[in-house]
């Protein structure tokens, strides 16, 4: 029993991987490819349009981390510091009504990205094993065989 739910477990850490990791390379690319919107988002930071590079390429990089073993717990940890550290750019985005491709997204848009960043932050940690909250909260204990 210990062991089926050890392997379902697994199977959905790497699931949620690799659904990360497009969601990071999907995100990079588009740091990269449209610098000029995100930079909108921190006006604060100095060189926001090397901040914006410099993110994209931290997203993709990230990307790839979460599917290289050795890396993976490291790259979990730093996605999960990075998820943090823009959230910032995500409340101002939605507070000044910063648009987006000359659009303000609006509410309905912003205020789930932003109730769901602890979620992005949990699911960086979660499934790249560094973290196996809520399982052991709930008494789901796996134990290796000997």
């Amino acid at each position: 029993m210990a062991n089926t739910i050890g392997r379902r477990r697994e199977l959905v850490r790497t699931i949620l991987r690799f659904l990360l990791a497009v969601f990071y390379y999907l995100g990079g690319t588009r740091h990269l490819m449209v610098p000029n919107d995100f930079a909108a988002m921190i006006p604060w930071v100095p060189h926001p349009h090397a901040m914006v590079i410099f993110t994209g390429w931290s997203e993709l990089l990230g990307a790839t981390g979460l599917l290289i073993p050795r890396l993976r717990k490291l790259t979990g940890i730093m996605l999960a510091i990075y998820a943090v550290c823009v959230y910032p750019a995500n409340i101002y985005q939605a507070y000044w009504h910063v648009p987006f491709h000359g659009v303000v997204l609006g509410w309905g848009y912003n205020a789930p990205r932003l109730a769901l960043q602890p979620v992005l932050v949990w699911l960086s940690l979660f499934c790249t094993m560094v973290v196996d909250w809520p399982f052991l909260a709930l008494g789901v204990r796996v134990r290796a065989r000997a």
